[in-house]
């Protein structure tokens, strides 16, 4: 029985992963658990796996936390603050660590998880595209293995069991095209936020479907494979795929491509993560390819989707710029989910920002940590100077 740390349990993640476990009690046992803020559901998810420790991002919620948890016996170990998640994440009897936690907020648990020699399923992408010059060296160094959760970077690590060293060539990265993908770029500038958490094929998170709706959840997924399988951008490419049924794929250096293909449903790239290099028979229902009839692809419009090209151009200019990219894309995203930008303000603000920021090139773990909190700042500032008038 694999002994497992879920950093985001409440999130969308989280609670997919909580689901494997209790389909798999004699498979997998939780450790440990964390939440931002959720304390209602992180209680009842206490009452059901009893894990040993538990952190609560927010400080201020755990005196609320321990007495949901009031008449729990044994009572788990209850931690707080960033301080307290990277206890978590580093706990000793937990052998992998699922990261969950949404954003950047997760690169410092995982580091912590890493530094304590744990296997990482890895469900932030944030973690790698904003902290990948530190992350990567830490990986080697402890050698411990990085397993993706992503269902994009879950199909390509599944299709690379087996294939040699040096045989990729090129990653062929499908996406949905989100809310967006049968709109013309005309009429973006109509675009609401109920049309944008529109998403039609997955469900998910807020901030992850606007990131589908812009296709910024792509550039980033570009710059997180960079640094997963070791190609350079002008081998990893787009595609549009809106049945999201092959969930990415590989061409290797015979000019064969290898495909992973399933319903777009989370669980699956989860419950790989979970248990690779095994893989657990499922009672899920098969993929029936003469139900689905056609598979179709498409390449991505850059006028409807210009942050694929602000991701492009941040990847290859590396250093801090995707650290800044990705903070930026949180607080922007953020923003539009207040309704206090539009829709097209997304790539507009996102563009000004990477702009203005000075890339260090060899940047170490604080230098990345600047460049995050610089990042928001500046797209705050940028943002208030929009007139109100214009989101009427």
């Amino acid at each position: 029985m694999q002994a497992i740390t879920l950093l985001g349990s409440t999130g969308s993640i989280g609670t997919q992963t909580l689901d494997l476990v209790a389909q798999y009690p004699e498979r997998f046992r939780v450790v440990g658990l964390t939440s931002h803020n959720n304390i209602t559901l992180l209680a009842e998810q206490v009452r059901q796996f009893r894990p040993q420790i538990v952190g609560i991002g927010r400080e201020d919620l755990l005196p609320e936390l321990r007495s949901l948890l009031d008449g729990i016996q044994p009572l788990p170990e209850l931690v707080a603050g960033s301080e307290g998640l990277c206890q978590v994440a580093a706990y000793p009897e937990a052998e992998r660590v699922v990261t969950g936690i949404v954003g950047c907020a997760g690169l410092l648990p995982t580091l912590a998880a890493i530094r304590a020699g744990k296997d990482i399923a890895l469900a932030n992408k944030e973690t790698l595209v904003a902290g990948g010059p530190v992350v990567l060296p830490l990986v080697q160094e402890y050698g411990v293995q990085l397993i993706p959760v992503d269902s994009e970077h879950s199909a390509i690590f599944q299709c690379l069991q087996g294939v040699p060293e040096g045989a990729l060539r090129r990653i062929l990265l499908t996406a949905s095209g989100g809310a967006f993908r049968d709109w013309p770029a005309e009429k973006l500038d109509q675009v609401t936020l109920a049309d944008a958490l529109k998403h039609p094929n997955w469900v998910m998170g807020r901030k992850i479907t606007i990131d589908s709706a812009t296709l910024m959840n792509k550039g980033l997924e570009v710059i997180e494979a960079h640094w997963l399988f070791g190609l350079d951008y002008d081998h990893i490419d787009i595609l549009i795929h809106p049945q999201s049924i092959i969930h990415s794929l590989i061409e290797l250096a015979d000019t064969s491509v290898l495909a992973q293909l399933g319903w777009p449903d989370m669980h699956l790239p989860i419950l790989y993560g979970l248990s690779w290099p095994e893989r657990l028979a499922t009672p899920w229902d098969p993929l029936d390819l003469v139900k689905l009839g056609s598979l179709t692809f498409k390449a991505p419009d850059h006028r409807k989707y210009p942050c694929m090209k602000l991701a492009y151009a941040a990847g290859r200019a590396g250093g801090t710029l995707p650290a800044v990219l990705n903070a930026a894309n949180e607080a922007v995203v953020a923003l539009f989910l207040e309704e206090r930008i539009r829709f097209l303000d997304i790539p507009r603000l996102l563009e000004q920002v990477c702009e203005r920021h000075r890339v260090i090139a060899d940047p170490g773990l604080e230098d990345i940590l600047q460049a995050d909190t610089w990042a928001r700042r500046e797209m705050t500032q940028l943002a208030e100077q929009i007139p109100a008038q214009i989101l009427v």
